[in-house]
């Protein structure tokens, strides 16, 4: 079973109001709370990885008293639940005090068996109740969004991108009301719970929080935490506090920018890159309003809630992901020590490790290569890779069978199956035969022997996934599950452990977003409801 060491409860101060009432949390990390129970819990799906990572077996994982806990309706021996103060800037707009509203930390367990023995991971429920930073809302989550959750934490970690993880969907018995589209039509949903899994879920927001308050000496007490225990590369290598913070810094930014340029090969969107949602260690945190372009569009979001505006359009993340960096050196800044000229210098990091690392990404995607030798390579490949996202714009073209088909495509009529209709196939294919036929020149060069081209094909294959969580295919296990069938769930995070593969008979899980999908709710826009 689990082993708790729950040092962020040992070295940070508490809040020492014990009741659980919504409110300002002062001078306090941390605020005590209790799981608010459910009726009639039920397992309906985990992720063996996640739980052999705990060193849980799979009959430890579906045990009632693990359920139990699971699902916030008791404590397993070590277990301490409690809720975090931080705070954010939401949509580019100062929020003030959030905190973890419908997220209650279990502790933090220590790995006792296994690969991953001494590692420490939070755990943490989603749906489990009230807390004092909940404001005016129930603390609860809904069957939807928490499938939506659990699936996508564990496919983003399958392909390969830095993510949060998930061990566990519970279905409460509970009914939750909820106006999905905020208009005034709230239903009564099933209630879920999923356990969430991280090394930290310290976020941008738990800096800002005393930055804005002035409380320097927790501030100063919360960086020496993170970097003792978080970052013991950037402790052991830096004695002064002003060095430490910009080495801390600099790496927070070098993490992000890596972090964003892997959600640009997949083609994910965030969907509220607010700051409280940007995890300190670079990963991906909270999984809402998401979604996977279908159609290759810099300016969509899947948010309702930035229909208008767009700020989090997937084009937009990577200036997003700089703008809530320098949110996070502001409230460094307030120290005064290192100065706002050297944090400002050190923001540079994510810039220069993005455009690296999004080149690379991006070479690799098109299974072109800047080292073989030829000096025109470095121009030819940004010339093909500028012209064939002009033309993606252009037309309504399906990102992930794009790439797909490019490995092996022989012949321009060999991309046909990535457009979203005939007649925009037919309407396009001229500008797309003059790009193939340089494209087709610049790889020829690049890879002139049988071994080197059987090389691309598998590099690219390596890059550009077969499989992605559309919007569409989590609806549809969605649907199902509000009829009471949840055996989808399990066959679709299935087919997610291997998204880079073939998988022979289940190519309907690759399929391009059906028309049907263009407008229904849950495939097109989502809301920030739960």
């Amino acid at each position: 079973m689990l082993t708790f060491d729950n040092r962020f409860l040992r070295d940070l101060p508490g809040d020492p109001n014990p009741r659980n009432h919504s409110r300002q949390v002062h001078g306090a990390f941390w605020s005590r709370v209790a799981p608010a129970p459910v009726a009639a819990p039920a397992l309906i799906a985990h992720s063996p990885e996640v739980a052999a990572l705990l060193g849980l077996s799979d009959a430890e994982i579906r045990s009632p008293a693990m359920v139990e806990a699971l699902a916030g309706n008791r404590l397993l021996p070590g277990m301490e639940t409690y809720a975090t103060a931080y705070a954010g800037h939401q949509f580019g707009n100062w929020a003030g005090q959030l905190g973890d509203g419908r997220a209650i930390l279990l502790g933090e367990a220590v790995t006792q068996r296994g690969p991953n023995a001494g590692e420490r991971f939070e755990l943490q429920l989603k749906g489990a109740g009230p807390t004092p930073y909940s404001r005016r809302a129930d603390g609860r989550a809904v069957l939807r969004s928490s499938i939506r959750e659990f699936l996508c934490s564990e496919a983003m970690h399958h392909l390969g991108v830095p993510t949060t993880r998930a061990l566990s969907l519970v279905l409460t018995g509970d009914q939750v009301e909820r106006d999905m589209f905020y208009d005034g039509n709230a239903e009564l949903e099933p209630g879920a719970i999923v356990c969430r899994v991280a090394p930290s879920f310290l976020r941008f927001g738990h800096f800002e929080l005393f930055a804005s308050r002035g409380e320097s000496a927790l501030l100063r007490q919360l960086l020496d935490y993170t970097i003792t225990h978080h970052f013991p590369h950037i402790a052991a290598a830096h004695a002064g506090e002003g060095e430490r913070i910009v080495a801390w810094y600099t790496d927070v930014c070098e993490r992000t920018a890596r972090l964003t340029a892997q959600w640009m090969r997949v083609g994910f969107v965030h969907g509220v890159m607010n700051t409280d949602n940007m995890s300190i260690l670079g990963l991906t945190i909270d999984y809402g309003p998401y979604g996977w372009v279908d159609n290759f569009d810099p300016g969509w979001t899947p948010n309702t809630t930035d229909a208008q505006g767009k700020r989090y359009a997937f084009g937009r993340q990577p200036g997003i992901a700089q703008w809530n960096l320098a949110r996070l050196g502001d409230a460094l800044a307030t120290l005064g020590d290192p100065s706002p000229e050297v944090l400002v210098d050190a923001l540079g990091a994510f810039e220069r490790t993005y455009s690296r690392e999004v080149n690379r990404i991006f070479r690799d995607k098109f299974g072109l290569r800047d080292d073989a030798g030829h000096a025109e390579d470095a121009s030819d490949n940004e010339a093909v890779i500028d012209a064939a996202f002009t033309l993606l714009v252009q037309h309504e073209i399906d990102m992930t069978i794009f790439f797909r088909a490019l490995a092996t495509a022989v012949t321009v009529d060999d991309l046909r199956d990535a457009f979203y209709s005939e007649a925009e196939w037919h309407a396009a294919r001229n500008a797309w035969q003059a790009w193939f036929d340089r494209y087709a020149t610049v790889v020829a060069r690049q890879h002139a022997t049988p071994a080197t081209r059987t090389d691309r094909a598998t590099r690219m294959n390596a890059v550009n996934p077969k499989y992605v969580l559309r919007n569409y295919l989590a609806q549809q296990l969605i649907d199902a599950a509000h009829a009471g069938d949840y055996a989808p769930i399990s066959e679709l995070l299935d087919v997610m452990r291997r998204p880079y593969d073939e998988q022979p008979g289940r190519e309907r899980f690759a399929e391009k977003r059906p028309d049907w999908a263009r407008t229904k709710a849950g495939c097109s826009m989502l809301s920030c409801s739960s």
